[in-house]
């Protein structure tokens, strides 16, 4: 009766058993690396939204000499101690826009603690003698002021009704824009009964029939010559409102 042996070369060509896996280290530091950002994730968005470290402290007002700077903040209605971060500036802006003394604004977050609100106001550049005061209007025709004595250096405006929304008072102010400054300043009184009859009164000197307010530069130029001639000198009327045919009274 023979015996036989297992060959040595085919045990040696059995693979190994694997080795039972454990639950090594790394998983736990995973776990670990993972709990700790979420706990810093969390105390940052606490901080931004929740607590008292970054929350509205002060209001800063620029810009703004016709509007008080207690009127802008109280239009913009901010609440101090409100979290920085849940600030809708977009809805500040449009609540300080509503003032008419504003022609934009800006809103701006500067952190930690402040929110800084930069305004543009409206230019003055016409006044209306209404009800016995006296209305400051800009150049889109907005009543920005007003007051009980006329203020200096500022020609009057004659339509039937001034306002933004009013043809007349559009194209009598954009007239009055348009001419430079020089010319500008010496504008008394701009008087108008439609867009296309715009008249202005120099301070000693003519009155001026504009017409509409299209081409201006032509006019200045013709009317500047003109005042420089012996008849445009006494001249009490100058009409440029048709450049191919200017007359004088």
């Amino acid at each position: 009766m023979s015996t036989t042996r297992p060959s040595p070369d085919r045990d040696a060509r059995r693979p190994e058993e694997p080795a039972p896996r454990g639950r090594g280290p790394g998983r736990w530091k995973v776990a670990l690396v993972t709990l700790a950002v979420a706990a810093l994730l969390g105390a940052a968005v606490w901080v931004v939204l929740g607590s008292k470290l970054l929350v509205v402290r002060s209001v800063e007002v620029t810009g703004t000499s016709l509007a008080p700077r207690d009127r802008v903040v109280a239009a913009a209605g901010i609440r101090l101690g409100l979290p920085m971060a849940r600030l809708d500036t977009g809805e500040v802006r449009d609540r300080v826009a509503r003032l008419r003394e504003v022609e934009s604004v800006r809103v701006k977050r500067r952190w930690p603690a402040t929110v800084r609100i930069a305004v543009r106001e409206r230019v003055p550049v016409a006044v209306v003698a209404r009800s016995g005061r006296y209305h400051q209007f800009d150049r889109h025709g907005v009543a920005v002021a007003d007051s009980a004595a006329r203020p200096p250096r500022l020609p009057a405006l004659v339509v039937a009704a001034p306002g933004p929304s009013d043809r007349v008072t559009l194209a009598a102010l954009g007239v009055l824009h348009g001419l430079p400054d020089r010319l500008k300043r010496q504008v008394a009184e701009v008087t108008a009964d439609s867009p296309a009859t715009v008249t202005l009164r120099l301070a000693g000197g003519p009155t001026v029939v504009w017409g509409g307010a299209d081409r201006t530069e032509e006019k200045v130029r013709l009317l500047d010559g003109l005042r420089r001639t012996p008849a445009g000198r006494t001249a009490r009327t100058i009409d440029v409102s048709s450049p191919e045919v200017v007359t004088t009274q």
